[in-house]
């Protein structure tokens, strides 16, 4: 049995690559929003379905992520369990196999290391491994049995300090098999939107931590650690430059969403407290309820999910919204946090360029302040963007963006040391916006009727034990039936446990021994609703 899935040209050229070697590790760098997750899921239904391999570990950086790979692995009918748990044996038969999360690996590389050899692994966002040396240390450790390896990133990266495992380097850049840039994707139409970079300029006014004064505009040359005060006292819910900002680009989204319906905008936070400020703003001023999602919050994901299926028109993250989560709708961004990195900024740009089809023209957003590091990496993508709108051919000759794996925000430490100190924020006025004369560039005309994806038939994978056709309902992820499923047994193991007076151990062994399981969360999804029904008969019985 074949499935025909619809593939942009890149994805094809990368696959054909993939399939033309028989290297154990292949690493594709291919831009934010030009369709990674579906390359991969593609090479993966071709390993699979070669009867070599048998099984697939895809490692991601965040849970949210998790749940977004499960539910595009599920339309190309592969099954990714996303409750994987170091407890766990073996994969359930009814499953592909797991998607688990960096974090989970530095955790338990020996439990990941029995589960994957002779298996193939997807490392999406490699570079990640590069944040810790110890990660990269248990990634080495979890995956070296692996019979292949597909490592996933979204921007070149360097090796620095520690070299991340089964990447090849020459010079200390990452050497890719396979590799797609921005420039590429525009000259390509309808992969990526082209993006725009409005910057304000600004008067800051204010104490450092020592207690000295200070002001200075974006324009003034400043040390590092001034200017990284600088950028903190513009960015201030306190004062006048963020407020300003937020009302241009809460208007510029306002008028794209007469077009474009359910058009988004994001915000960028600093931190936590900075995310809720951000928030009150945008209700205060422009009567606008924004949904905060930030990495203390445990309901952060299904905030974002919401998010993304709604028609809200806010969005407010703190370190959750960064690399390969899939909103689409995003046409306005404001970079309101202090982390400057060149690869944190790309990472940010790559949430606003994803294509959504059916809408013609549809260029993104993001406002900047016009701190210069920030006005440098912008200017760098608005070169590429120019170069490829104005000719429409592909991006060679033009200079690639140099790599940078640092994740970390190299504020944070001057920024803790700062929390005790006298700093404190004076004023900060806008001045000076800079709205992006060049969009008149953009020649994509405003209807496209024509789709540049190609039709590629795809093999199947060998078939899953415990098929079933009662649990599943249509579109859903084999995953999130599972824990429906968990949930409901959970549920009448309560109420029998409250009828009968037994306790949850004794319910659930009973429960176990009728449905022939081990334990849940090894059961496949038929034994799961088996168990489930022995318990819905038990409850009743008099």
């Amino acid at each position: 049995m074949h499935r025909s899935i619809r593939l942009r040209p890149w994805q094809k050229h990368a696959l054909e690559r993939f399939s033309a070697t028989d290297a154990a590790d292949f690493l594709a760098v291919a831009t934010p929003g030009a369709g990674k997750t579906t390359f991969a899921l593609a090479a993966a239904r071709l390993v699979l379905a070669s009867g070599d391999i048998s099984r697939l570990v895809v490692v991601v950086p965040t849970a949210h992520l998790k749940r977004q790979w499960a539910r595009a692995a599920a339309e190309l009918d592969l099954h990714l369990d996303t409750a994987w748990s170091p407890s766990r044996a073996a994969l359930p038969t009814d499953m592909h196999g797991i998607v688990a999360t960096y974090q989970q690996v530095a955790a338990h590389p020996a439990a990941l290391a029995r589960l994957a050899r002779g298996r193939f692994v997807v490392l999406d966002e490699v570079h990640h491994a590069g944040n810790d040396r110890a990660w990269g240390e248990s990634l080495r450790q979890a995956f070296s049995g692996a019979a292949r390896r597909l490592s996933l990133s979204g921007t070149p990266f360097r090796s620095d300090s520690a070299a991340i495992p089964f990447v090849d380097y020459y010079d200390d850049e990452a050497r890719p098999d396979f590799e797609y840039d921005y420039g590429e994707a525009l000259g390509d139409r309808r992969v990526v939107r082209p993006i725009y970079f409005p910057r304000t300029n600004g008067f800051m006014e204010w104490q450092a931590p020592d207690g000295t004064a200070h002001a200075a505009t974006f324009d003034d040359p400043l040390a590092t650690a001034r200017a990284n005060q600088r950028l903190r006292t513009a960015l201030s819910v306190e004062g006048q430059w963020l407020p300003e900002v937020l009302a241009a680009a809460h208007a510029r989204l306002v008028e794209l969403r007469l077009h474009h319906s359910d058009a988004g905008g994001l915000v960028i936070a600093s931190d936590q407290e900075h995310a809720r400020g951000v928030a009150g703003l945008l209700r205060r001023h422009h009567g606008v309820e924004a949904v905060v999602a930030t990495s203390d919050d445990p309901m952060a994901s299904q905030r974002i999910s919401h998010f993304a299926a709604s028609g809200d028109p806010w969005l407010v993250a703190v370190r959750m919204v960064s690399e390969g989560v899939d909103l689409p709708r995003l046409r306005v961004g404001v970079f309101a946090t202090t982390t400057t990195t060149d690869l944190f900024f790309r990472q940010a740009v790559g949430r606003f360029v994803r294509w959504t089809p059916g809408i013609g023209r549809q260029p993104a957003y993001l406002y900047i302040p016009d701190d210069p590091r920030l006005r440098r990496a912008a200017t760098e993508v608005a070169q590429r963007r120019r170069h490829n709108l104005r000719r429409g051919d592909s991006s060679e000759g033009v200079e690639q963006l140099p790599g940078d794996p640092l994740l970390a925000e190299v504020q944070a430490a001057a920024g803790a040391e700062e929390q005790l100190s006298l700093f404190a924020v004076i004023s900060a006025v806008a001045t000076d916006a800079v709205v992006p004369a060049d969009e008149v560039d953009d020649d994509e005309p405003l209807l496209v009727d024509d789709d540049p994806a190609l039709l590629l038939d795809l093999p199947s994978p060998p078939p899953l034990a415990g098929r079933s056709v009662v649990a599943v309902a249509e579109g859903e992820p084999r995953a999130e039936a599972k824990q429906r499923l968990r949930r409901a047994n959970q549920d009448v193991v309560r109420a029998i446990a409250r009828r009968t007076g037994r306790s949850h151990a004794e319910v659930n062994a009973e429960l176990n021994r009728l449905a022939g399981v081990a334990t849940v969360a090894a059961a496949t999804l038929e034994q799961l609703e088996r168990r489930l029904r022995h318990g819905e008969q038990w409850s009743k019985r008099p």
